[in-house]
């Protein structure tokens, strides 16, 4: 897949299927491949286009330290060079941050608007969070990184139920991560330390799900609750029995829920 310049970096994208587009915006530790399972069936009526940040993946590393509106205006770039119109935007957690700033932005280029699993405004539990893992991340071993971030991205019973395929993420971790990973990861956490668009999300006017999980340790749930309240007309679902990863807990529930908003998101239903 093919990358694009956008001014002195190349960002790595994926595009398949066909139809109105829907882009996803990863999480913090995540990368276009994360999404592999869902390919499928998120391009068999749309067209799917994965981004990796500068930073994540397969795009190339900053030099220096950015803000997230750097991935905003990277992101619009993105958009103009592949001729992308409209599209559907889904950002999870980190992503999700992102995709807030982007409609605040250049909203005229959504069509609707789903986050799951993130915030508005980086407090100062969630400012400790990230100085937790990035003092992990400096550390530059995969194992003490896994022990300090993991615990905080699954629900306990999907901890519990899955411990050999976490073990197995574990290995890999000290294996696949290198010192240029943990670096740009640190710059990603400190991107997201001033956010607070809190009083500026209620000129969001494009049709917005969010997505919220019963046992997100990470972004609990009152934080989607607040965007709920702020961005008019918006929608919230919350889902049951996950954490923070929603979309590996509950893969089917994350996938119904996307795909039904993409597909309803400007039908008006009338019961009475």
């Amino acid at each position: 897949m093919p990358k694009v310049k956008i001014g002195e970096k190349s960002i790595y994208y994926e595009s398949h299927g066909e139809g109105e587009t829907l882009v996803i915006l990863n999480g913090i530790m995540m990368s276009t491949g994360s999404w592999s399972a869902f390919v499928d069936v998120l391009s068999k009526n749309n067209r799917l286009i994965l981004v990796d940040f500068i930073d994540q993946g397969q795009s190339d590393r900053a030099d220096d330290q950015y803000t997230q509106d750097f991935h905003v205006e990277c992101l619009i770039e993105l958009f103009n060079k592949l001729n992308l119109g409209q599209v559907h935007l889904l950002g999870i957690s980190y992503g999700g941050e992102v995709a807030q700033r982007f409609a605040l932005k250049h909203q005229d280029r959504l069509l609707s608007l789903i986050l799951s699993n993130t915030t508005s405004y980086t407090n100062m539990m969630l400012k400790d969070i990230g100085e937790s893992w990035i003092y992990a991340a400096k550390t530059y071993d995969g194992r003490v990184f896994f022990k300090s971030t993991m615990p905080f991205i699954y629900s306990a019973d999907f901890y519990e139920e899955n411990i050999d395929w976490l073990m197995e993420r574990e290995k890999a971790f000290s294996i696949s991560l290198k010192p240029d990973w943990y670096e740009g990861f640190i710059r990603l956490v400190r991107s997201a330390e001033d956010l607070n668009i809190r009083d500026e999300i209620h000129k969001i006017e494009v049709p917005t799900l969010i997505i919220g999980a019963e046992h997100d340790a990470t972004t609990p749930l009152k934080y989607q609750e607040e965007i709920q309240r702020r961005i008019p007309n918006s929608k919230l679902v919350v889902v049951k029995g996950s954490g923070h990863a929603l979309m590996y807990e509950k893969p089917q529930e994350f996938i119904t829920l996307v795909l039904g908003f993409v597909k309803s998101y400007n039908s008006q239903i009338k019961i009475l």
